[in-house]
């Protein structure tokens, strides 16, 4: 099987959960280490852990009522969402997965990144998302060594 040469690796696990508070203490247990909660437009809040150097998890809880996040957890209650990829070249990564007859859905760009979905209806079930962080995705955030696994973008990486 033919794959693309862009390079990728796991960014963070996403975790949904009624309630980031009463979640937490396991992560705190486990050796985590906040870096930050934030909201998305009143609709769900996530929290981001970093546990040892290289690994990185993420809490989401429902804000409103009737949300994606919300249908996830009435039919599916708290659990692994979604496993986040970071690519160094999504438009790549989504032709060979494509090519593969698998589906990519809601491919959107922002400001500081694209991102895009695998949908879950594969043979493993879960939901991955690809994210391509732009060069400026760190500034008004975290410092690289708290946002990225190994301090630099993964494309950064393998320009070097």
């Amino acid at each position: 099987m033919d794959t693309h040469q862009t390079p990728i690796r796991v960014d963070h696990i996403g975790i949904a959960v009624e309630s980031i508070e009463n979640a937490e203490p396991i992560l705190m247990a486990l050796g985590c280490e906040r870096l930050t909660v934030e909201p998305v437009e009143d609709r769900f809040r996530w929290a981001y852990y970093r546990l040892g150097d290289a690994s990185r998890l993420e809490l989401i809880e429902p804000i409103e009522d009737d949300t994606f996040l919300t249908d996830f957890l009435d039919t599916n209650g708290p659990g692994l969402h979604h496993v986040t990829l970071e690519v160094a070249d999504i438009d790549a990564v989504i032709e060979s997965l494509r090519e593969h007859d698998i589906r990519v859905i809601d491919r959107e760009r922002f400001d500081t990144w694209t991102e895009a979905f695998v949908s879950p209806r594969n043979p493993t079930g879960v939901l991955f998302q690809l994210m391509e962080y732009h060069d400026d995705y760190h500034e008004k955030r975290l410092p690289p060594q708290d946002l990225f696994i190994n301090e630099s973008r993964v494309g950064e990486l393998f320009q070097r």
